[in-house]
């Protein structure tokens, strides 16, 4: 049975339900755990057992926040094929990330609330479809959870086998898929019938 035993987590979330159990989950099986901005600090409260992201990858956020995780050591880490591509890993410094913690803005939500159109724009995630979409591509050899309702059951299977199942893995990349599906169309027919114009 291929199992993965993730060494290395990022999370980054919006929805923190449940963050302190799987933070404790984490640190019980030595999980290296790399966090970002309000998870960062949310984590901290935790632990200090935490790695802000800007830290690990040596560049600083930007443009309040818009830029902080599109950068080679995270996606490469995410997205290195075990069989392949080490050795590349190794000469650049950079190391696996082997579980992805990540869910988005509240798009829909966001725009239910009647918000502004600039608002609307400033909640479409980059950098969470990004890195939840490398991880599920992955999936041979990464764990990608994008909803917190899944914690429970990735730690239940974790302790009975040791690790994930590359079926598990696999049906986990699958949602992320429809995930994102589904995002971007909702994203998609806000702006179709959105005419507001920003800075025009």
């Amino acid at each position: 049975m291929n199992i993965v035993k993730p060494k290395t987590a990022l999370i980054s979330l919006y929805n923190k339900s449940n963050l302190k159990k799987i933070v404790n989950f984490l640190i019980e099986k030595n999980v290296k755990i790399i966090s970002t901005g309000g998870t960062y600090k949310s984590i901290k409260e935790i632990t200090d057992s935490v790695i802000e992201v800007s830290e690990f990858t040596g560049f600083e956020e930007m443009m309040d926040g818009r830029v902080k995780t599109l950068h080679p050591k995270i996606h490469a880490g995410i997205l290195a094929r075990r069989d392949s591509d080490l050795e590349l890993l190794k000469e650049k410094g950079y190391e696996t990330i082997d579980l992805v913690v990540v869910n988005l803005y509240p798009f829909e939500e966001t725009i239910k609330k009647n918000c502004s159109f600039e608002d609307a724009i400033e909640n479409i995630d980059i950098g969470g479809p990004t890195m939840i979409r490398a991880a599920a591509k992955n999936f041979k050899d990464v764990v990608v959870i994008s909803d917190p309702n899944d914690y429970e059951k990735i730690t239940k299977e974790w302790d009975s086998k040791g690790g994930i199942s590359y079926e598990t893995r696999k049906n986990l990349s699958q949602k992320v898929f429809k995930l994102m599906a589904d995002y971007n169309k909702t994203i998609s027919n806000y702006l179709e019938g959105g005419t507001e114009k920003i800075n025009d």
